[in-house]
């Protein structure tokens, strides 16, 4: 099977639709993911843009805030995901989330994924909110 060429029109303007997407929500740090993907895998950093923003995330059910909530919970339950989870906590404060509901949700994905998971997603999160200076957390 022929891998899709990334360079067609078609996913030239899945690309653009996603890139739009993400520089309404990222507030920079995207950017230098895609770079580091480009000399080694850059079809991946094109699909990470085109489907995982172009597709996924603009479609219309979900609010940001819900689908950041949502990402969150997936990230963090999986674990070895942080620089992830850290571009995605600096999202989820960027579409209105606040350092309490991130928290929260944390706290919720214990139940379900262990607390050594929950934990390790609350030291990401004090990392970027020591960064955004919004500690502490109330």
């Amino acid at each position: 099977m022929t891998p899709p060429d990334i360079n067609s029109p078609e996913e030239q303007a899945r690309y653009r639709r996603g890139l739009e997407v993400l520089n309404a929500i990222d507030g920079g740090g995207a950017p230098a993911v895609m770079d580091s993907l480009g000399d080694i895998a850059p079809a991946l950093a094109h699909h990470v843009v085109a489907f995982g923003f172009g597709d996924l995330y603009s479609r219309p059910a979900l609010e940001p805030k819900q689908r950041q909530l949502v990402t969150l919970g997936i990230l963090a339950s999986l674990g070895g995901c942080e620089p992830e989870l850290e571009v995605h906590i600096k999202t989820s404060l960027n579409v209105g989330l606040t350092p309490a509901e991130i928290v929260e949700s944390f706290i919720h994905t214990a139940g379900y994924a262990g607390f050594p998971r929950a934990i390790n997603a609350i030291a990401v999160a004090k990392k970027v909110f020591a960064d955004r200076d919004l500690l502490p957390v109330t």
